[in-house]
């Protein structure tokens, strides 16, 4: 892509419309086979019909208090309603850790401002019973499993779903998934390319955020999304990073 090009994709990013709040919740627990995570579908009839998704929504009014500036308690509150209105899961506040921040480009006619927090599902929940109404089936699965069904056409997913069960998948348990989220979180403002063979989205520290040429030499930080196939790729432009080539399924 031409520097003007690139300029104005980014003068179109710069003064796009407020994005909507919103938050998401990754429920994992301990499986008899290893990690699982919590996934929802959506109803077909809603914004993400028939997408495969964690618990999750708008931040609403009654989430923000009086003393949240500065803070994302009203995105942690947020995140705890949606589980217990999708899922009848009753979260800990508190007991949520913050993963990331997803804003999709501003192309987009419709786009949310999520932060994605991961917990451990509590020891005491018996089952999950989705609402009927925004949320119609759920599964336990691993996040290997959710990737494999993606790959297969058997389900879909949208790219922040993707991208953090490309991430849980590197996770040997639980446990290792809470204490690898460090005390920042990780930040995925999105860049779009449209190619021959589908769209990349491309994120700060890969070599084409800014110029938007895909073959451009060095570090990558971008999700392929493919029509011959999708996968995350991480790595600092000679192979060495957690993602250098796609997933062999």
């Amino acid at each position: 892509m031409s520097n003007q090009t690139a300029n104005e994709t980014n003068q179109v990013q710069s003064n796009a419309p407020t994005p909507v709040d919103a938050a998401t919740v990754v429920v994992l627990r301990e499986g008899t086979a290893g990690m699982e995570v919590l996934m929802l579908k959506k109803n077909s009839k809603i914004y993400f019909g028939g997408m495969w998704v964690f618990p999750g929504g708008r931040v609403d009014p009654q989430d923000a208090h009086a003393d949240d500036v500065g803070t994302y308690r009203r995105f942690e509150r947020a995140a705890v309603r949606e589980a217990r209105e999708e899922a009848a899961i009753e979260l800990t506040h508190g007991t949520l850790k913050h993963l990331s921040h997803w804003l999709p480009p501003a192309i987009r006619p419709k786009r949310f401002s999520t932060h994605f927090f991961v917990t451990e599902a509590p020891a005491t929940l018996a089952e999950v019973k989705v609402d009927g109404g925004e949320i119609t089936e759920h599964a336990w699965v691993s996040p290997a499993q959710a990737l494999q069904a993606r790959h297969a056409g058997k389900i879909e997913l949208v790219t922040p779903t993707f991208v953090t069960l490309d991430w849980l998948r590197r996770m040997r348990n639980v446990a290792t998934a809470m204490r690898a989220i460090g005390e920042t979180h990780t930040r995925y403002h999105t860049h779009i390319l449209a190619t021959d063979d589908g769209n990349i989205a491309l994120y700060d520290g890969d070599v084409a955020y800014e110029s938007m040429d895909p073959h451009a030499a060095g570090p990558r930080r971008r999700a392929n999304m493919l029509n011959s196939g999708w996968w995350w790729e991480e790595h600092d432009g000679q192979g060495l990073g957690p993602s250098p080539a796609p997933l062999d399924f």
